[in-house]
């Protein structure tokens, strides 16, 4: 008997594999997708019981991607590895987004590039600020083909403190020829604040004063963004 009720439950795992390579997501339920990526960190267990835990706590798979460590901990038999591996999902994830946007200029990638910065800091509970330097041909600057490393400010839960001489001067370092800055609004709200209006006038013309392009400002929350220039406010 324990011989088939092994063979039986590597069956499962093979039954959701097969699923989900020849139908993708849509060949599963949702407590199987979670039930398929917990087979990756608890490998000789019964791993259905803690997929439907997880989803009855949090809701959905988006919920589950968007708890804190500590809340994933609180259910059983989840540890260090699967937060890990949740983690590791959201920076490929975010990659991805940013690589997709270095194939082409801002002007045609500009939702890849807030996509990115959607996965990146649009769940964030405390405001941060981004800074996407930009090359001649209004693409993201590369490090050996990799998108370059944001300059960033982090804030507190409405508001970050910004220096726009340093936005400038990394600016120069990095000999760029414009840039895109990013905040997000862990209140969930895009319309943009007296300050965000006044900040990206302040930047402009600091950016203009050295000759560097403000190609735009995005507003992001954990579903969506806003553009400067699609508005018309820059």
């Amino acid at each position: 008997m324990k011989y088939n009720s092994e063979k039986h439950y590597l069956g499962h795992r093979e039954r959701l594999r097969k699923r989900l390579m020849q139908f993708g997501s849509e060949g599963l339920q949702e407590y199987e997708i979670v039930e398929f990526l917990l087979t990756y960190v608890i490998p000789q267990k019964d791993v259905k019981p803690i997929a439907k835990e997880l989803l009855n706590r949090f809701g959905s798979i988006k919920g589950i991607f968007d708890a804190s460590e500590e809340e994933l901990k609180s259910v059983k038999y989840i540890k260090d590895r699967f937060i890990a591996l949740i983690q590791l999902i959201k920076e490929i994830n975010a990659i991805y987004s940013k690589q997709k946007a270095l194939e082409q200029p801002a002007f045609e990638s500009i939702g890849m590039i807030a996509k990115y910065c959607i996965e990146k800091i649009g769940h964030k509970m405390e405001e941060e600020f981004l800074v996407i330097y930009l090359d001649s041909g209004l693409r993201l600057q590369s490090e050996k083909d990799f998108p370059a490393k944001e300059f960033y400010f982090s804030g507190t839960i409405d508001k970050a403190v910004v220096y726009p001489m340093a936005i400038i001067e990394e600016a120069l370092k990095r000999k760029s020829y414009a840039f895109i800055i990013v905040h997000n609004h862990p209140n969930g709200k895009l319309e943009p604040s007296e300050y965000d209006k006044n900040l990206t006038k302040a930047i402009d013309i600091a950016a203009k004063s050295v000759g560097i392009i403000l190609y735009d400002h995005l507003i992001v929350t954990a579903n969506s963004y806003l553009s400067f220039k699609k508005e018309r406010l820059l």
